[in-house]
């Protein structure tokens, strides 16, 4: 049954921690072989980009960047980081994914797993066809 406007206009839009809780659930449900290949991974929410990232990925505004990785794959550097070495890091951009579900049809749940495979994904070398098959088991 579709929501009435009624059902909508009291709702604040997710806030970090409702993306934070999405992005815990939907990386608990994806395969346990990826989850494996990233152990330890932190997953970070903040609303946007800083600016030294949005320089370094070369995007046009703040809204271009979903997400990033940053750290070593398995093939870099181990499943263990080394001493002072930081740990694997996925970071979630709130409202450009918001912005991104608001044009979309995909539920905010599919946008948010999209983008955590993606972006672990293309770190440790995945094909775009090796991540729709994690996405579509999880899904």
């Amino acid at each position: 049954m579709p929501a009435s406007h009624k059902d909508w206009a009291a709702l604040p839009p997710p806030s970090l921690n409702d993306i934070e809780r999405l992005a815990a659930a939907s990386f608990a449900e994806l395969p346990e072989t990826f989850r494996q290949m990233c152990e330890g991974v932190v997953i970070q929410v903040e609303d946007f980009p800083d600016d030294e990232i949005l320089d370094e990925m070369d995007c046009e505004t703040e809204f271009d960047l979903l997400g990033l990785f940053r750290g070593n794959g398995l093939a870099q550097s181990g499943a263990t980081p080394a001493t002072g070495q930081e740990p694997n890091m996925v970071w979630l951009y709130r409202r450009p994914i918001l912005d991104y579900w608001a044009e979309s049809d995909e539920m905010l749940g599919a946008v948010i797993t999209h983008v955590l495979v993606h972006e672990i994904g293309h770190h440790f070398g995945l094909s775009d066809d090796d991540m729709e098959a994690i996405e579509n088991r999880a899904a």
